[in-house]
């Protein structure tokens, strides 16, 4: 039996129809695929700095504000870190943001010389992505509290806390895949290491010169992000930086500990000047806002309050040499409490300490001060006086009558009793030698 087309069309010249159709289909869509594949590749990163500063409130509220920010546009964020350390409080809200975060967080210790000391050290390893530059250094855990309250604590809660930071430390290594016994004999014994050394351990995923070298190595580097993995892509992406705001860095300031130190001394001289003088004036108004800004700077850093007591007592010794001369021994006590004040300001100088060239300078300015002072008051009770009647010893009359033993001498144009043990005549030139009540002892100028 013959089949029949019903459709009445040849078979083969429909079938060469659609596949011409299909190459010219893929044709038009392959290159739609292929720039979606380089829309994807232009992901966008942002970027803070932290150069130099230590981590405290501030920091943590710049970086909390940057990884919103970085949330929002599904972003990258990158942290470049230069840091001596900070509060262990603050870390732990730092490290508390990255390891919910959203969006992948790359931790670049740079430039060339940078430290991720003490707090940086979490704060890297709570990072998705670690990378350093050259000839830098990670490490030196000990963890630090602020208020000065961990110089009052016992050894017992000491080894507490150290425990406590152990396990914290653990977590995070185990979070993210990195060697716990690096973090933890940082913790413990305060070690550092290098880059080399860093990478070699699989500490640092990478090392790269500079931002630029940092985007090509991220390229393709896969992350999980809550359970997720993604591969980033990063090799044409653009970098936005994110500054501190005005609050942020005004705050930053202020709780570096050689500012600190500034505002607690020229905070006290100037309520002691204040004190000393009468009237309130910009002295006094200047010392108290100097020592609200130290106070709150001191309520965030390791205070040791003995070496704030030193500095205090510094001052007060070499302004009250000024007014109450003992031949430098003031000065001496003085020099010696704001010496050893300015060393034991802090109870962790090897992360907080006032640099040798803020405090020796005000020492020796606060010296140079008491001395000018000490030189005035020195010289005002030897001048001699220029008022009332001991002004009138030296000075110079004109007899009116003849003196011999008593007369009237004429001073300033008042009349006055004189006594000499000279004759004296009349219009001669005398001198004054002592006043004695309304009596004038006067003698002959010589000629």
């Amino acid at each position: 039996m013959e089949r029949k087309n019903i459709f009445n069309i040849d078979f083969l010249p429909r079938y060469g129809i659609l596949k011409k159709m299909k190459k010219i289909i893929l044709i038009l869509v392959f290159p739609i695929f292929f720039l979606s594949s380089l829309l994807v590749k232009a992901q966008q990163l942002k970027l803070i700095t932290i150069n130099d500063y230590i981590i405290g409130p501030p920091t943590v509220e710049y970086i909390s504000r940057a990884l919103k920010e970085a949330q929002e546009d599904n972003a990258i964020l990158i942290i470049q870190l230069d840091t001596p350390g900070g509060l262990l409080k603050s870390t732990q809200k730092i490290t508390k943001l990255f390891l919910n975060s959203p969006v992948p967080v790359v931790t670049y210790i740079a430039p060339k010389g940078a430290r991720a000391a003490s707090a940086g050290v979490f704060i890297s390893y709570a990072s998705h992505i670690l990378a350093m530059a050259p000839s830098t250094h990670i490490g030196s855990a000990h963890p630090i509290l602020g208020g000065g309250s961990w110089g009052k604590l016992s050894k017992e809660v000491k080894e507490k806390i150290i425990n406590d930071t152990l396990a914290w430390a653990e977590n995070l290594a185990n979070q993210r895949n990195r060697p716990v016994k690096f973090i933890k004999e940082a913790v413990r014994k305060s070690i550092s290491i290098t880059e080399k050394e860093a990478k070699r351990l699989g500490i640092c995923k990478i090392v790269a010169k500079n931002l630029e070298e940092l985007k090509e190595k991220l390229e393709g580097v896969k992350v999980n992000i809550n359970g997720k993995t993604l591969s980033l892509a990063t090799k044409n992406s653009s970098i936005q930086t994110i500054p501190f705001s005005g609050r942020e860095k005004f705050l930053n300031i202020i709780i570096d500990p050689n500012i600190a130190y500034l505002l607690l001394t020229l905070g006290f001289l100037g309520l002691i000047f204040e004190v000393t003088h009468p009237g309130f004036g910009f002295p006094g108004i200047a010392g108290i806002l100097c020592l609200i800004l130290s106070l709150y700077a001191l309520t965030i850093l390791p205070v040791n309050y003995a070496g704030i007591a030193l500095i205090i007592l510094g001052i007060i010794f070499l302004v009250a040499e000024a007014f109450t001369p003992t031949f430098g021994m003031l000065t001496l006590a003085g020099i010696t409490s704001l010496f050893l004040g300015s060393l034991f300001m802090f109870n962790q100088p090897h992360l907080v300490k006032v640099s040798y060239k803020i405090f020796v300078p005000v020492i020796l300015s606060f010296v140079l001060l008491s001395l000018f002072l000490l030189g005035k008051v020195i010289s005002s009770q030897r001048q001699k006086p220029k008022t009332g009647v001991e002004g009138l010893v030296g000075e110079e009359g004109i007899a009116l009558t003849d003196i011999d033993k008593e007369g009237k001498v004429l001073i300033h144009s008042e009349v006055w009793n004189a006594f000499s043990s000279d004759k004296i005549k009349k219009e001669e030139k005398v001198v004054i030698e002592r006043v004695e009540g309304l009596n004038l002892f006067v003698k002959r100028k010589e000629a």
